[in-house]
């Protein structure tokens, strides 16, 4: 049976750069196109042309990709023709080959926020996209508030739609502007629609997230008959977020109910780089990947209770329902105070220590790792730190580097323009390749803000370790963590270090102390010294 074509629609760009905190540059824009494009979606709508410098710019320099670089804008506004609507002119202008136009389609928001009539709206839509059309552009028309409209007056709703169609718009997308619609009556209302008259393969949806069912409504629609989703990268748009397309896709393709019956375009083998493209994405906004994301979370395979685990290590689809590798993500065993033997074996066996079942190495590690938590560290998300300790019991860690000492002293002091400033310096000495060494590192960075004394500490650490320099060069800190395990006058602070090197390896390492400093320097030694061992069996 020949499987339908699902069209993936990707508004990360725009739709994306309107969450709060989110602002692209040109280059960041064409990054993500460009990854956009890799992953194998078919629209990728930039921005809204002259709405905003950056936007403009972009779709001056348009990336070269397959997919097709939609503009967005509005419909005319009432009063002037199409063709002589300046901000309908700067869409055109983009010369993109699609362009999408939202419009009205809730009476209420006609007469209220637009304050013409409904006559007016109707012929704004027409009169726009048959514009388009005309200028050879393929025309898409986002019904905004579509299914609250739809529900206060299902016909005024649906002739803004044929008013779209009749005019040669290739798609009329559904749009659950408030978020707020459930999944089943997006599904009902868009069986309605198609028995209407609008047919399937000429309709989309796009969903947003306040409700926590973007997602489950997209598929709803799709189910439904529309056959073009739209949806951002990790969830990202205004308020709650859109469909988030990192779990859209993979849904689609992977999942038999959807699999035999549909084409999205994505390969198999792009699939296999969407966990990088989520993170990538995470990276370029300088946010922390969310652990528990659907597919790409790096807890989206982790088994932690032994239960689990011994069952995965008989057949892994005893507690998942994809393999992680499709996604590009990995499967993880956490190491806990509640780990048992299975799990242990088998992060072992990720790590490349094979130890066999009954070997007294296993109780030493498994006793090691619950003192040490009863101390205040944590193996459940810190998997770097958790294998040097393993390493160590077995005697297979290498000592690369010794630290003699370190010392950090940080001042307060004003400028010449009588502001306050922090400055942090960093000793740190080692014995590497049989000779001590002394490094001293500020806490400036090239724009001569302060980074604390962690970022001291770190650029002192790794400023010279003789032959093992080059090796660590490519590393980087990408998130830091802390928390006070105990209160009162025997708190213990636990730091959690994220790292991150050129070749996408992301690892977790733990330190615990009554001083910050100190859980921050035990840390970054396991940080440096996990990506060693990495670099050597490479």
């Amino acid at each position: 049976m020949d499987r339908e074509r699902i069209y993936i629609y990707d508004t990360t760009l725009r739709d994306g750069q309107q969450t709060q905190g989110v602002q692209f540059s040109v280059e960041e824009k064409q990054q993500i196109a460009r990854a956009l494009d890799a992953l194998g979606v078919d629209y990728v709508e930039g921005g809204w042309p002259g709405a905003n410098p950056t936007d403009s710019d972009f779709f001056a320099a348009l990336p070269a990709i397959k997919a097709t670089v939609t503009a967005f804008g509005m419909t005319k506004r009432a009063g002037r023709s199409a063709g002589n609507d300046e901000v309908l002119a700067a869409v055109l202008n983009a010369g993109t080959p699609s362009v999408c136009l939202v419009g009205k389609t809730h009476t209420f928001h006609v007469e209220t926020a637009l304050g013409i009539t409904l006559a007016e709206n109707l012929e704004n839509i027409r009169a726009s996209v048959a514009h388009l059309v005309a200028e050879g552009r393929e025309a898409l028309f986002d019904a905004e508030h579509f299914f609250d409209g739809y529900k206060a007056d299902p016909d005024y709703a649906m002739a803004c739609l044929h008013s779209a169609l009749e005019a040669g718009a290739r798609w009329v997308v559904l749009c659950d502007t408030n978020g707020g619609t459930l999944p089943e009556e997006v599904g009902e209302i868009t069986r309605a629609v198609i028995a209407a008259g609008i047919p399937g393969s000429r309709l989309g949806i796009h969903t947003h997230d306040d409700i926590g069912c973007a997602v489950a409504a997209s598929l709803a629609a799709i189910d439904a008959g529309a056959r073009q989703v739209q949806g951002t990268l990790n969830g990202l748009g205004e308020r709650c977020g859109n469909a988030n397309l990192t779990s859209l896709i993979p849904t689609l393709v992977l999942k038999p109910h959807y699999q035999s019956r549909f084409d999205t375009g994505v390969s198999d083998e792009a699939l296999l780089g969407l966990t990088k493209i989520s993170r990538r994405l995470d990276d370029i906004l300088n946010r922390v990947p969310l652990r528990q994301a659907p597919y790409v979370g790096a807890s989206a395979f982790a088994h932690k209770a032994g239960l689990h685990a011994s069952a995965i290590l008989k057949d892994p689809s005893t507690y998942e329902h994809i393999d992680p590798v499709a996604v590009g993500n990995a499967r993880i065993i956490p190491m806990s105070n509640q780990a048992g033997q299975s799990n242990l074996r088998r992060r072992l066996a990720e790590a490349g220590l094979a130890v066999d079942a009954g070997d007294p190495a296993l109780a030493r590690i498994l006793d090691r790792v619950k003192a040490r938590e009863a101390e205040g560290y944590s193996y459940d998300t810190a998997q770097a730190s958790f294998e040097l300790l393993a390493r160590e019991e077995l005697g297979l860690k290498p000592d690369f580097f010794e630290v003699k000492r370190y010392r950090v002293t940080v001042e307060r002091r004003k400028n010449k323009y009588n502001q306050t400033i922090s400055l942090s310096e960093a000793v740190v000495v080692v014995k590497v390749d049989g000779e001590k060494r002394l490094s001293v590192s500020e806490s400036l960075d090239e724009t001569g803000s302060d980074r604390g004394p962690v970022n001291a500490l770190s650029k002192a650490l790794s400023k010279d370790l003789g032959q093992y320099s080059e090796q660590i060069e490519d590393m980087r800190l990408v998130d830091f963590k802390v928390r006070i395990t105990q209160g009162g006058t025997e708190a213990v602070t636990r730091v959690i270090i994220d790292s991150e090197d050129a070749a996408g390896r992301r690892w977790s390492t733990v330190g615990v102390s009554a001083n910050i400093v100190d859980a921050s320097f035990e840390a970054l030694l396991d940080a440096i010294n996990w990506k060693l061992l990495r670099s050597q069996a490479a």
